[in-house]
């Protein structure tokens, strides 16, 4: 079962719980859980983790390495002080970046000016392993967000997509 179908699953049996609660909570509660079930939801959608081409360092072979995080709610979302991490501990925060509904951001691992849908790690080293590797998304409270893997236990190929 992949994992967004188990998260589309456990959301439903929270959705779920939350509806039976609601009618014992006083209004200001209830009013608070319609509000979270109304936010938007942000995930992983895509990671390019080999660059075509050479790995030849340059910035624009960097900037072809990137992981692509998609807002599939309505509701924008602010992502200041949102982190994007791998494995190794390698980790890019968000500033002052708000992710609209029904849109996606890129983060390229090399030099560039942050605009709408491409921001900027600034690095000159490679992030993403081509062998294997895990892209970690957590929020400004530190809460796992979404989670992607690859390598071969994972499909290999150098570009993942849900």
């Amino acid at each position: 079962m992949s994992s967004r179908t188990t998260r589309r699953i456990a959301a439903a049996v929270l959705a779920a719980g939350a509806a039976l609660g609601a009618t014992a909570l006083p209004a200001t509660a209830a009013d608070g859980d319609r509000q979270q079930a109304r936010r938007s939801h942000v995930e992983i959608s895509a990671v390019q983790y080999d660059s075509p081409g050479r790995d030849d360092r340059s910035n624009r072979s960097l900037n072809n390495e990137w992981v692509e995080i998609t807002n599939d709610g309505r509701r924008a979302v602010n992502l200041d002080g949102w982190t994007l991490s791998d494995e190794d501990g390698h980790t890019y925060t968000f500033t002052h970046y708000r992710l609209r509904g029904h849109e996606s951001v890129r983060v390229h691992t090399g030099e560039g000016r942050d605009r709408a849908g491409h921001v900027y790690q600034d690095r000159r080293q490679y992030v993403w392993d081509n062998r294997s590797d895990t892209a970690t998304l957590r929020n400004d409270n530190n809460n796992r967000i979404d989670r992607e893997s690859w390598g071969r236990s994972h499909g290999g190929g150098g570009h993942h997509r849900r």
